[in-house]
């Protein structure tokens, strides 16, 4: 059976409105804030070969829209109505990709027949681990972060696998929520089983399964008109995540998007080598994984926001990432932290397509969410670990505007908690919740303000885990004239003698009185802030966007008295605009990274990187991490003795140094040679 484009809009309505019930179930049915109110979740129709082709629109997160479930799914051998199964180790098919991420997946019998799946995730607030929460940038390995489940049935043949239950709930922190949203996430999957038989009683059994994968192809279909409007050509990017490890080096990921007619590369060959960290990406080589083409989803329905939101939009595109890279680890590594790294590589994605569309495209977004969770104890002693909600920034100026304040853009739209629902489960006092002045880029369209939260804790031993800080070093960068967006502050105590400022720090322990005071980092400017209208720029310092300091010194108005002086703004103006005009003809003119990024790629310039990543790339996977501190520390000391030269041989003779250094290494060279043969 054949429908026709109207017949097939309305079929994907009724799939998509089974996919919302699913959501709507799981929010009301939840136990945790970070389900309820966060709405850290996921829930998605798939075909029988595990492909995603609805998932709702108003609620959860909106990462996983082109999920493909093949790999877990083929990992049970049989299905019998009443089955429920569920994965959350990140080896196990590279589905569930971090341990806090339980996926399940429930298949749908009409007749005797699987017509479809229904699936989705949860984030679990806690699995066990080393540290509450189970994630933290300190953790090496994967089995520090939590208890992992093998694909297996939790549910076989509509009797609950208690035993299964019982080795969760004593391993984790907080038991009651875990098994509450664990049979909140089955009701879900309930739920959307009785929408799907709906849907194939009203269209038909052979309908239903036609209609699957006439919306993947024209999901596919429009996706690839898109993408033609895309001039052919190949667009290199890179950003930057502030620390590979704790104290650690700036970590790189790098693209090279090639487009040609319709159909997208991204090549993320000279990316950093896997880490010994947690912010290992883990996507087992999958050429359409969903985390890495996650920024392709947000352009694609930012182009056309009629496209069908699944799995077939990702058919134009294929990745590759090198076995041993950090986009492609090998276990045991952690992972823990793949969403700070997975942001970053939407901000590259974002990058190559700003060169590509530069009219059509936006700075970058914050590219950054710390999600705060805390561990602490009631006044009559009972443990709570809860998490307070996502602090992120703003979104990037456009051609089309200034950035939205607060929402961060393109982090998956988790919700805020509400200051009062904070206070009502977790025994702290928020003291400050709102945006930050003078963080979004300057630019003729302003980047987005970041978010502040500030709160006091009041029980010993309480445990701060702000997962994914970065972006206190590197900032969202700012395009065709846009400034790059202030970066993140992360302090204890501020404002006292006691001050502490904790940079990237992502566990805090605090005692009874300590403040924890967290701002975001703001989205890039677009265009020369001298180019924003006056009265725009008085509105925001009306509004306490942006103080008279900043619109005076990177707009260009002055203002006396609290009202903007023309003449003396003309004249400013005209002054800042020749200024700039120096430093465009030094730079490439079109990208504004930032002090910190600028002076980083002064020294490691792309040149050098290439030199650096092939070394890297001679030697075994283990030995990759540390060779890379090696020849960093190495770069460093000769630049403060005076004797770096500038040509991308430097890094080669420090390569060479090393094999004299560490004769084992060239043992490695030589298998690292086998192994690529």
């Amino acid at each position: 059976m054949e429908f026709d484009k109207s017949e097939l809009q309305i079929f994907a309505n009724y799939c998509v409105a089974a996919a919302e019930s699913m959501a709507y179930t799981l929010v009301r049915t939840a136990h945790s804030t970070f389900v309820k109110e966060t709405e850290d979740f996921s829930c998605a129709l798939a075909s029988v070969d595990g492909l995603t082709f609805a998932s709702p629109r108003t609620f959860g997160a909106t990462w996983y829209v082109g999920l493909d479930y093949g790999p877990v799914i083929r990992s049970i051998d049989d299905y019998a109505p009443g089955d429920v199964c569920m994965t959350n180790d990140p080896y196990s098919g590279f589905v569930a990709t971090h341990t806090p991420d339980v996926v399940m997946w429930k298949p749908v019998f009409h007749e005797g027949e699987i017509v479809c799946f229904v699936s989705g995730h949860i984030h679990n607030t806690d699995m066990g681990g080393a540290v509450p929460a189970s994630l933290s940038r300190t953790l090496t390995e994967i089995h520090q972060e939590g208890m992992r489940f093998p694909p297996t049935k939790v549910v076989e043949g509509g009797v609950l696998n208690e035993t299964l239950l019982a080795w969760m709930m004593v391993n984790v922190r907080a038991p009651e929520q875990n098994i509450g949203d664990l049979k909140a996430q089955i009701a879900c999957l309930l739920t959307g089983e009785r929408r799907v038989l709906e849907i194939v009683e009203r269209f038909g059994v052979a309908a239903f399964k036609a209609g699957i994968g006439q919306l993947l192809d024209y999901s596919e279909t429009q996706a690839r008109a898109v993408a033609r409007t895309i001039p052919d050509g190949r667009y290199f990017f890179a950003d930057y995540v502030d620390e590979d490890a704790v104290g650690g080096k700036p970590m790189r990921i790098a693209l090279t998007l090639s487009v040609d007619d319709g159909l997208l590369r991204f090549d993320f060959s000279g990316s950093d080598p896997q880490l010994t960290s947690s912010m290992n990406v883990p996507t087992g080589g999958h050429p359409r994984h969903a985390l890495l083409l996650v920024a392709l989803n947000y352009v694609l329905y930012s182009l056309n926001p009629d496209i069908l939101l699944n799995a077939g939009m990702l058919r134009i595109a294929t990745c590759e990432m090198p076995v041993g890279s950090v986009l492609n680890p090998v276990a045991p590594a952690a992972v823990g932290m793949r969403t700070l790294t997975c942001v970053i590589v939407q901000a590259a994605v974002f990058g190559a397509f700003a060169q590509a569309l530069p009219e059509r495209m936006p700075a970058c977004p914050a590219s950054s969410v710390c999600l705060l969770n805390v561990k602490t104890t009631d006044r009559s002693g009972r443990t709570i670990m809860a998490s307070l909600g996502p602090v992120m920034g703003g979104a990037g100026g456009a051609s089309a505007g200034d950035g939205s304040d607060a929402s961060g853009a393109n982090m998956a739209f988790l919700r805020n908690t509400p200051v009062e629902i904070n206070e009502a489960e977790v025994p702290i006092r928020i003291l400050a919740y709102g945006l930050v002045r003078d963080s979004g880029g300057a630019g003729q369209y302003r980047g987005g303000l970041a978010i502040a939260m500030e709160f006091k804790v009041f029980a010993p031993n309480t445990l701060i885990t702000a997962r994914n800080r970065d972006r206190t070093l590197f900032g969202s960068w700012g395009i065709r004239g846009g400034m790059a967006g202030r970066t993140s502050v992360f302090k204890r105590n501020p404002r006292t003698p006691r001050e502490q400022v904790l940079g990237n720090t992502d566990l805090v322990a605090c005692e009874p009185g300590d403040v924890i005071r967290l701002e975001g980092n703001g989205g890039g400017g677009y265009g020369a802030p001298t180019l924003r209208p006056v009265d725009a720029v008085s509105r925001d310092v009306r509004r306490g966007y942006v103080s008279e300091q900043q619109a005076r010194d990177l707009y260009g108005v002055v203002f006396s008295e609290g009202a903007p002086e023309m003449a003396a703004t003309a004249a400013l103006r005209s002054e800042i605009d020749a200024n700039r005009g120096v430093a465009a003809a030094r730079d490439d003119g079109f990208f504004d990274y930032g002090p910190n990024r600028r002076a980083h790629e002064a020294v490691w310039t792309r040149e050098r990187y290439a030199v650096l990543c092939a070394c890297l790339d001679a030697v075994s996977i283990d030995w990759r991490f540390f060779l890379k501190h090696q020849m960093f520390e190495r770069m460093a000391a000769r630049l403060v003795s005076g004797a770096a030269c500038d040509d991308a041989a430097l890094v080669q003779s420090m390569f060479d140094e090393l094999l004299i250094e560490y004769p084992a290494l060239v043992a490695q060279r030589h298998g690292a040679a086998r192994q690529a043969a």
